[in-house]
């Protein structure tokens, strides 16, 4: 078997992750590994023989399309948390990196590990590759022997594994310690476009003269309503509300879309809910639910099509992926979003045509822009920068296309080009990604995992790795939901981002049932990843 997986990597690759998956929907006490399984069946395959691993490119492919496809998707948010304490959430990330390096010299000091050892043990413990690719640079550069050279690595690998299990006990643990409630959080954060929003739809009989007394739109702001009115029936007559300078009159039946508690305090200002339904009433004005597929309307704000002026239509819900979505007249539409048109029947055609609505074209990818995406991702993590004092650094294969990916998911399109990529697409892509970089990862550490522990010489670097990720996760979370008040769905995000490990994004996903933990994550990960290049350089330099 040994043999027929040596010369068959492909057969390699799919055996670990069909075996990884398998053991990932093993739940024991309300607990799972999900995907990152693969990566300790990666291990577990790869500790048969030294040459059973997969060819380097595959979880290098695997990095790069899966913190692409992350910064794609997560650019509007990550802007966004900016105006939520972004730098405070950065300050926070680069302190706890700052303790984890502390408590790595601690060890060091000990344990009387050499230079090479602690640098490796601070790059596995907080699971950098980057980090460690820094590490043997150096060593490179100041012509160390081969020896020395194989120190870093072998730290690296033996303290993996627990740079990855400590955080997702960590989040495990404490997400049951605090009782969060990963619903309600996300209702809190609908503002970074992440979540869905529980919509609905209710008829209400306008009997307060204070309503009738200025515009709707302003009525709208000045109480802060997430809410959109859509139809009134007037006179027996059924009419679009596409100005927000319409005003109501008594007895008008108002259409209004919104939360259950936004339409509560609609309706207690308007008047009294009615039980007449009057988008049952498709007679003068229907609605469609349609897909977003034209290149020529994604990536652009919804407010600038003017759909009530050039046809008196509206917009009333985005679904995107299974969230349903409020929609504003900033919101930038996205190419597999479905949204639900309400509009008069003799136009609804015509705003079809607008938007697409093309399964078929929003199950592609446009392999131009993404490909184009990623060679300038690539380029910027190939570009050194130099710190004085410390020679240079590069960002690599891991910062350099998240942070591209970021920019371009912000701007959504530029000219004709459009950056984002279906939604559909992002999570298949995104999947594929992690899953090959676990595989491989996995397979091309599993030999030098085990042969430290058969020389008995890994136990005190592993319990050492172990107790510096742990301590690093728990007090995260603690000190970042306890005292500076970060929603857990976006701290295990950060925690991930912190530990720069796509395998904790996994799982925290999987926790949250959002893309939450995505923002988190890419808020920090750049200053993250630069902080532990850094540091990792400098612990190899400091004497012992």
């Amino acid at each position: 078997m040994i043999r027929l997986l040596l010369d068959n990597p492909l057969l390699l690759l799919f055996l670990v992750v069909a075996i990884g998956y398998l053991l990932g929907q093993i739940r024991v006490g309300g607990f799972s590994l999900g995907a990152a399984a693969v990566l300790f069946t990666g291990l577990a395959l790869g500790s048969l023989h030294p040459d059973l691993k997969l060819p380097e490119i595959v979880y290098l492919l695997g990095l790069v399309l899966f913190v692409y496809s992350i910064g794609l998707s997560g650019g509007p948010g990550f802007v966004a948390s900016f105006r939520r304490r972004g730098l405070r959430d950065n300050f926070f990330i680069g302190g706890m990196i700052l303790l984890a390096a502390g408590l790595v010299a601690l060890a060091g000091r000990l344990f009387d590990l050499a230079p090479p050892l602690v640098a490796g043990l601070f790059a596995g413990s907080l699971t950098n590759t980057p980090a460690l690719a820094a590490v043997l640079e150096s060593l490179r550069a100041a012509a160390a022997s081969e020896t020395v050279q194989t120190m870093p690595v072998v730290a690296y690998s033996v303290a993996y594994p627990m740079g990855v299990v400590g955080m997702i006990l960590a989040i495990f643990f404490l997400q049951r310690r605090f009782h969060v409630d990963y619903a309600a959080e996300a209702a809190g954060l609908a503002d970074l476009g992440a979540v869905g929003e529980n919509l609905t739809d209710r008829t209400i009989r306008v009997t307060r003269y204070e309503a009738t007394r200025e515009p709707v739109g302003e009525i709208v702001n000045r109480h802060r309503w997430r809410a959109l009115f859509v139809r009134i029936q007037r006179e027996g007559v059924v009419l679009m509300v596409d100005a927000p300078g319409m005003t109501l009159r008594l007895n008008d039946l108002v259409s209004v879309v919104g939360s259950e508690k936004d339409l509560e305090a609609v309706t207690s200002y308007l008047g009294e809910p009615s039980a007449e339904r009057l988008s049952f009433d498709r007679r003068q004005v229907d609605f469609r639910r349609v897909f977003v597929s034209s290149p020529e309307v994604a990536g652009k704000r919804l407010g600038d099509l003017a759909l009530p002026l050039r046809f008196g239509a509206l917009v009333t819900r985005v679904r995107r992926g299974d969230a349903d979505l409020l929609p504003r007249g900033d919101m930038v539409l996205e190419l597999g979003d479905r949204v639900r048109v309400v509009a008069p029947r003799a136009r609804m055609d015509e705003v079809t045509r607008v938007f697409g609505d093309s399964y078929k074209a929003v199950s592609e990818l446009d392999f131009v822009t993404f490909s184009l995406g990623l060679v300038l991702g690539l380029l910027l993590g190939l570009l050194p920068i130099p710190i004085p004092g410390f020679g240079v650094f590069k960002l690599g294969l891991a910062g350099g296309p998240l942070l591209v990916g970021l920019a371009l998911g912000a701007l959504g399109r530029t000219g004709p080009f459009v950056w984002q990529v279906p939604y559909g697409v992002n999570l298949t892509l995104r999947q594929i990604g992690a899953v090959l970089f676990l595989a491989g990862i996995g397979t091309r550490s599993g030999w030098a995992f085990a042969s430290t522990f058969r020389q008995g010489g890994g136990w005190i670097i592993f319990l050492c790795g172990a107790a510096i990720s742990c301590a690093t996760a728990f007090l995260t979370l603690w000190i970042g939901h306890r005292l500076l008040k970060i929603p857990m769905s976006l701290l295990i995000g950060m925690l991930g981002g912190l530990q720069t490990q796509p395998a904790v994004l996994a799982y925290a996903g999987e926790q949250a049932k959002s893309d939450l933990p995505g923002i988190g994550y890419a808020t920090v990960y750049p200053v993250a990843t630069i902080g532990k290049i850094l540091i990792a350089q400098i612990l190899l330099r400091l004497p012992w």
